[in-house]
This record gives structure tokens, C-alpha cells and sequence, in this order.
């Protein structure tokens, strides 16, 4: 009996202690990097350390400069997500999004940029936009 009660309990124990990103509040989470209260859905980012601390960002240019500044090693990171423009409050891997920079993008903190999940999504805005498609590389390298 006392077997089967200390692997229950190591198995609570384990499944208790599961990282996973949260949702952005709007209105109540600030940025990590500028401090600003996160209030418009369609923006946003997040990374959870495999430790499981979350952090938030209201635009991507504030997770970018997290990022590069090696406040937390790559190595250490479980999730890096952005918003998706086009389903809102949507988080998605920032690695495999899609993005397109236009003057015509109002994101909190002027990076002009937003996240797609699917191609298409991204064409059909940019048509609108006229910007620049970028994937997560490029837009790293804007923000160095």
C-alpha cells in the first residue's frame, strides 16, 4: 500500500510541476522588456523556461530585445510564442510564424510587425500592407 501512494504522489508531484505557456491578460500582464500594460489582442509574445517562469511582451521588437539580451540562455527556453495577427490572442511557435513589417502595422511599440501562423494569412494582409515578409531569423536580425 505504501508503495502505491508514494508513486501516486511522485506521479501528482510530476504532473503538477508541467510547463506550459499561459494566456496574455490584456489590460492586467505588462511587458517584460518595456513595462507596458498588454492591451491590444492581435500583439504579443511570450517564452516559458523550461523552470517554467513565463515571460510576456506587448510587440515583438520587446521579446527580440529580450532575447538578444541573454537574460535567459536559448538553452533554457521551452516556449517562444508570438500572437497570430490574424486569430487573436492565438499563441504560436515564434520559429515557424510568418511576419510582415509595414508602416501600415500600429503594434504597441512601433516594430510595425505582425505574426502569422498560416502563409496565406500573411500574403492576403500584405496585399493591404504592401510590406516586407520576413521569417523569425530576419526579424531577429532587425532588432540587434
Amino acid at each position: 500500500m505504501n508503495k502505491n501512494v508514494f508513486v501516486l504522489f511522485i506521479g501528482i508531484l510530476l504532473f503538477s510541476c508541467s510547463v506550459k505557456p499561459e494566456p496574455l491578460i490584456l489590460g492586467k500582464d505588462a511587458c517584460n522588456t518595456c513595462k507596458m500594460t498588454l492591451m491590444d489582442k492581435r500583439f504579443g509574445a511570450e517564452m516559458v523556461t523550461k523552470k517554467g517562469k513565463v515571460y510576456k511582451f506587448d510587440d515583438l521588437n520587446c521579446m527580440v530585445k529580450f532575447i538578444t539580451s541573454a537574460h535567459e540562455p536559448a538553452e533554457n527556453i521551452a516556449f517562444q510564442l508570438v500572437v497570430d495577427f490574424e486569430q487573436a490572442e492565438k499563441l504560436i511557435d515564434s520559429k515557424q510564424a510568418y511576419y510582415c513589417q509595414s508602416d501600415d502595422i500600429k503594434s504597441p511599440m512601433a516594430s510595425h510587425i505582425a505574426a502569422f501562423e498560416k502563409k496565406e494569412d500573411l500574403e492576403r494582409y500584405n496585399k493591404e500592407w504592401n510590406g516586407v515578409a520576413l521569417d523569425w531569423q530576419e526579424l531577429v536580425a532587425k532588432f540587434k
